[in-house]
């Protein structure tokens, strides 16, 4: 892993941990950062593999994403905002048996969002678990969706696709989660959710003193982070 990986923490609150890399910041692959050159995975590696995808982007993004060796371990960071209209495609296949595939998707969304990942499984024992998490700011338009599938022949795969989002009032997001399952699998989830604050922890947070920006932050943090306000 790259010594000067440490921005990723500071700028963007990702950590790092030894692993061979795979780095996209602002949907342009960055080959000084990467150990590896291709997202298309087809050997077995000493170190699991950690794609990271960071920054502002705009108009249509694509991600392919090719899991080919077996007994491969790969995590996948994404966080991104979007300032003006955006689509990000994440398109991921997993065919490396006894190989697992992580993910966590941390999208902010000031403007016209449209996110569609696909989560394939095309081969036995195969894992693929991904959390994405938008957050939608004022006057902001999310439409989310994703599909996990797992292919015939293709028993005991483990398999989740959950979305949830904090949205400012006036932000607007649809989600459409779905499942085609061809075969037994060890375990297949979906989901989608809205994180709500209640009106007792807010009262709390401007009783301890804080401003609405600063609240506003730290139910983004909590939201984040899978954290209880107090």
């Amino acid at each position: 892993m790259h010594s000067n990986m440490s921005y990723m923490w500071q700028d963007f609150n990702i950590k790092t941990f030894p692993a061979e890399t795979i780095v996209y910041r602002d949907g342009i692959f960055c080959p000084e950062l990467s150990t590896l050159q291709s997202v298309i995975i087809d050997k077995k590696y000493d170190l699991p593999v950690h794609l990271i995808y960071i920054g502002e982007i705009a108009g249509e993004n694509v991600l392919n994403v090719d899991l080919l060796a077996e007994n491969q371990p790969v995590f996948i960071s994404v966080k991104t905002i979007n300032k003006n209209p955006a689509f990000l495609n994440i398109f991921i296949k997993n065919t490396g048996k006894n190989s697992e595939i992580r993910g966590q998707f941390i999208l902010k969304n000031e403007s016209d969002l449209k996110f569609d990942v696909f989560a394939g499984h095309f081969s036995k024992n195969t894992g693929i678990l991904l959390d994405t998490k938008i957050i939608g700011t004022k006057g902001s338009n999310s439409k989310i969706s994703g599909t996990a599938q797992i292919n015939k022949n293709c028993e005991n795969c483990d398999s989740d696709l959950t979305f949830s989002a904090i949205l400012d009032k006036d932000a607007k997001t649809t989600f459409s989660p779905k499942q085609k399952i061809l075969s037994i699998p060890k375990n297949a989830k979906h989901g989608a959710s809205i994180f709500e604050t209640k009106d007792i922890q807010i009262q709390y947070l401007r009783e301890s003193g804080l401003s609405g920006a600063e609240i506003e932050n730290i139910m983004r943090e909590a939201f984040v982070n899978n954290s209880p306000l107090f």
